[in-house]
């Protein structure tokens, strides 16, 4: 168990030593490479929102993941909800068919997806990566929110049907609220999928003002073989902080999303 929280830990400690080394510390082969031999700097942090677009690029990543986590709930709530609860014929070979979708690697989708981005004419901006990466994280969800919404009584609910509700109100007040950790867990895998995407954003997004910032820190800080090491893990650090936060205050609830819909 030691071993393994080392291993894990060991990335995050070499990144934020690197984002406060100064670069001759950095750089000098006889220097440890574990500890600071010289005083700690904020260079590199200052660098970054100085010399580059990387609060923009924060920005643009914020709006797309928020937009993609929307979009996604809205689509498969309903959809996860009609195929484990409306007992429509085929509906479980249906949600296996499109969590199969989920295994499409997305090298194979851009192409007919520039077709759509293109005429929609949506290309080179933020919302191309807001029209395309639900395609990843819609059919995950889905399959997920299938088997929680499996874990909520059908007794409840018809319970809620007697007394008066419509079903649209059944739902709403009954069956959403009995499945906030799965609701958590789709959120939370929707908005890291729209954090970590790399590919999308580099095919559809060129302008450095229209780049989030797992595009925009490796293009503007990669230049030939020169690699800004210091800034590059600053722009990590600081992009990474806000989503280990999020999943440190929420981990329970994916945790229980995740098993809840994965056995059932």
């Amino acid at each position: 168990m030691g071993l393994y929280v080392l291993v894990a830990v060991f990335p995050f400690y070499w990144m934020v030593i690197t984002t406060f080394k100064t670069n001759s510390d950095l750089y000098t082969l006889a220097n440890n490479p574990l500890w600071f031999n010289e005083p700690p700097t904020l260079s590199h942090i200052q660098y970054l929102f100085e010399k580059t677009l990387f609060g923009r690029w924060m920005l643009n990543s914020a709006i797309i993941g928020v937009c993609v986590v929307l979009i996604t709930l809205v689509i498969a709530t309903p959809a996860g909800y009609a195929l484990a609860r409306l007992d429509l014929p085929g509906a479980q070979q249906l949600g296996i068919v499109i969590f199969a979708t989920y295994l499409v690697p997305p090298s194979l989708l851009f192409i007919p997806l520039t077709r759509v981005v293109y005429g929609l004419g949506l290309q080179n901006t933020i919302w191309s990566l807001v029209v395309v990466l639900p395609t990843i994280s819609i059919p995950f969800a889905v399959w997920l929110l299938m088997g929680f919404f499996k874990n909520v009584p059908m007794e409840i609910e018809e319970a809620g049907l007697v007394d008066g509700c419509t079903r649209f109100q059944a739902v709403l007040h009954i069956v959403l609220p009995m499945s906030k950790a799965g609701l958590s867990a789709a959120g939370m895998f929707a908005f890291a999928i729209s954090l970590q995407a790399f590919l999308y954003p580099l095919v559809f997004t060129s302008s450095a003002v229209v780049k989030p910032v797992t595009l925009g820190v490796v293009t503007d800080l990669i230049r030939g073989d020169i690699y800004y090491w210091g800034e590059l893990m600053a722009g990590a650090l600081i992009a990474g902080l806000p989503v280990a936060i999020l999943f440190n205050l929420f981990l329970d609830d994916f945790v229980e999303g995740i098993t809840g819909g994965a056995f059932k």
